[in-house]
């Protein structure tokens, strides 16, 4: 069935016409065949009287041309005898008048008695009586000239040859024209004519561009030729006589085209008994056509129901035969793989290629499967799971179910299989194993913020104590301090400066370890966090000690560099103080395994460039460790998810938290020449 998926598998073997229709296909074709021969034979015949015609008529003009040339040469030589002038200026004119016609060899005056008086030669030529003298043609010329004299009139002489250097030679012809003078005979003009020129200048080259044109004399003798040669097996001829006084010429014509080589004996009775017996088998034809329509209508609806159905489904459908080639495919299948079904029914290249929704690197997997196949071992009836690729590259699941394709002689012909894609289950699996790990880690949240709370409880009560023990033992501190004033030698006067420093260390971490404890809290319960402006360095020199004591045991540079006049950062203090530490340790530990020389940590601040974040400032924490690969950045923020050994993966997930609650974003990158930056932002305005 021809469908714009391919063509369903036909049984073996073509079923053969009957007799009678090949009998009348045959006798049709007999028939139409002898018509068009007989028509091609009478348009021949039509084509060549057409050419004869034409040609006939170009023979009449050509001698109508003829005429009136020599007509107007006639009077051109009438005309120099006007004024009577003498030979010098006769000379002249004659010149200008060769110029002019190329035809004129020669114009001689001549008195009563043929002597000469004046002459002028062509000048395209060398004077053409200049090898063998004039003297041979005088009899000619006296022959012309008596006849001029007796009709009172130009006359022409016989025509003669005249050779000329390197053994060529021209046929040429004498007019002699008789002048009259007070009625009395004055003389003669004689002018020769060269009748190749003749032929040359009086007809137009349309003439004998196509066709041959010569002078001819009575019995066949060529004198003169003209224009391209005779070509073909037959030539169109056509002769006209050039009745001239004096003189009779034969004007030929021949044309190259040949007439139609058929053999011309068809009678019109013939033609008419083939129409007939045409209509008859064209009746008959007719009639058999009928009952071909009839039955093509009936089998084209049953293969556009099935066709109908098969579209309409949306299981991939696919046959192949005995040797592995795909011979059909439906529109859903080429839909599910991106491939049209010319791309996947093209013979050759199946039998070169393997089919393009293989996907490169199970190749030979499939191969392995598809011999099995072919092989005759039928697939399990569930079917079977497998990928294939698209157009585009993408690869999707889906589902093969397979079975012999049998034919209507019950024997097998190849396999049918059906696909299901199974891209959308996976996915709803997918999206159902995401809210599990949500729901997990939401479960996980809420511990968390529980532990928060009961850790902020707990923990308050021992570092009020701490608190409160650092702050007695500064009083005593002090008091001794005093009393070793008052009684020296009592107490060393360095080493009480270094206990009371220490005591005030103390003290300010664990208040600072109460308020870590208590935002902590605050933001697990999501309270209205106190904020406040701050100078941008103060942030660092809050986090320095403790930032310099892991730094020094890890043999880290740490460099601070804060832009000048930097704004008030607007923020919650002790929660910012908590982001920047927390990336400043997690850059120390990124150097870890680092060369010594190149463990620095930089910590800078600056405005946020560009026209629309003229109250915002950056804050970085770069390092020069290992870096962070791309699958890892992926998941890098993702609550819980850590490359720590010890670590519990909420750390970044708060610090985006934090600056994200503060209207900001936490970003990182690749560090320059190494290593990687994190970078978040802070507005810096004062509170309104």
């Amino acid at each position: 069935m021809p469908t714009n998926s391919g063509t369903l598998p036909q049984p073996p073997g073509d079923t053969p016409l009957p007799l009678r229709r090949r009998l009348l296909w045959l006798l049709l074709v007999g028939l139409v065949a002898s018509l068009l021969v007989t028509l091609v034979w009478l348009a021949g015949r039509y084509e060549a009287s057409q050419v004869q015609g034409q040609l006939e008529r170009d023979a009449a003009d050509a001698v109508g041309d003829i005429r009136a040339g020599f007509s107007r040469n006639v009077q051109n030589l009438q005309a120099l005898e006007f004024n009577r002038p003498t030979p010098a200026a006769w000379g002249s004119q004659a010149a200008d008048l060769l110029r002019q016609r190329r035809e004129l060899l020669r114009i001689e005056w001549l008195d009563n008695d043929l002597s000469l008086r004046a002459q002028a030669d062509t000048p395209y030529l060398a004077p053409v009586f200049a090898r063998l003298g004039r003297e041979n043609s005088r009899s000619d010329v006296a022959q012309a000239c008596t006849a001029a004299r007796r009709v009172n009139g130009p006359a022409f002489s016989s025509s003669y040859f005249v050779s000329t250097k390197q053994g060529l030679g021209l046929e040429v012809i004498e007019l002699c024209l008789p002048l009259v003078g007070s009625g009395k005979a004055s003389g003669y003009f004689v002018a020769t004519y060269s009748l190749p020129e003749v032929l040359g200048q009086f007809l137009g080259p349309q003439l004998t561009r196509g066709q041959e044109v010569s002078f001819n004399e009575a019995d066949g003798t060529r004198l003169a030729i003209r224009g391209a040669g005779s070509r073909g097996t037959r030539v169109f001829t056509a002769q006209q006589l050039l009745d001239l006084p004096g003189i009779t010429l034969v004007l030929r014509l021949s044309s190259w085209r040949g007439a139609p080589d058929l053999f011309p004996n068809v009678l019109t009775a013939l033609v008419t008994a083939m129409s007939i017996a045409l209509i008859l088998v064209l009746a008959l034809l007719g009639k058999d056509t009928r009952r071909r329509l009839k039955a093509e209508r009936e089998l084209g609806d049953a293969f556009a129901f099935r066709a109908a159905m098969e579209n309409s489904l949306v299981t991939g459908l696919r046959a192949r035969d005995l040797k592995g080639q795909t011979t059909y495919v439906n529109p859903a299948f080429c839909q599910m793989v991106g491939f049209s079904a010319k791309e996947l029914l093209q013979p050759s290249l199946q039998a070169t290629q393997p089919p393009p929704y293989w996907p490169p690197d199970l190749m030979d997997e499939y191969q392995e499967r598809q011999a099995i196949r072919l092989a005759g071992r039928v697939p399990p009836r569930e079917g079977f799971e497998s990928v294939f690729m698209r157009k585009n590259g993408s690869r999707f699941p889906v589902l093969i179910i397979e079975a012999p394709l049998v034919n209507a002689q019950g024997s097998q012909t190849g396999w049918m299989s059906a696909f299901l894609d199974l891209s959308e289950q996976r996915r709803v699996q997918e999206q159902s194993r995401a809210s599990q790990e949500r729901l997990q880690a939401t479960a996980r949240l809420a511990i968390a913020g529980e532990m928060a709370s009961l850790l902020s409880h707990e923990l308050n009560q021992p570092l009020a104590a701490i608190s409160s023990y650092a702050t007695g033992s500064l009083n005593l501190l002090l008091q001794h301090q005093q009393d070793g004033l008052a009684q020296p030698g009592l107490l060393d006067q360095a080493m009480s400066q270094d206990m009371v420093q220490a005591m005030h260390r103390i003290a300010e971490q664990a208040e600072r370890a109460g308020k870590v404890i208590k935002s902590v809290h605050d933001f697990v319960r999501r309270r209205d966090q106190a904020r406040e402006a701050v100078p941008p360095l103060a942030l660092f020199d809050a986090i320095l000690p403790l930032v310099s004591l892991q730094a020094k045991k890890l043999a880290i540079s740490v460099q601070v560099e804060v832009e000048g006049q930097l704004p008030l950062v607007f923020c919650d203090r002790t929660m910012v103080e908590q982001v920047l530490l927390n990336l400043a340790r997690n850059a120390m530990q990124a150097m870890d395994g680092a060369d010594v020389a190149q463990r620095i940590l930089r910590m800078s601040v600056a405005r946020v460039p560009g026209r629309g974040h003229a109250n915002w400032l950056a804050f970085s924490v770069s390092d020069l460790g290992s870096g962070i690969s791309a699958q890892v950045g992926q998941q890098l923020f993702t609550p819980f998810f850590t490359t720590k050994a010890e670590g519990m993966g909420l750390g970044l997930s708060l610090c985006r938290t934090v600056v994200e609650q503060h209207g900001g974003a936490l970003v990182f990158g690749p560090n320059t020449p190494q290593g990687t930056v994190f970078t978040f932002t802070l507005p810096a305005r004062t509170p309104e």
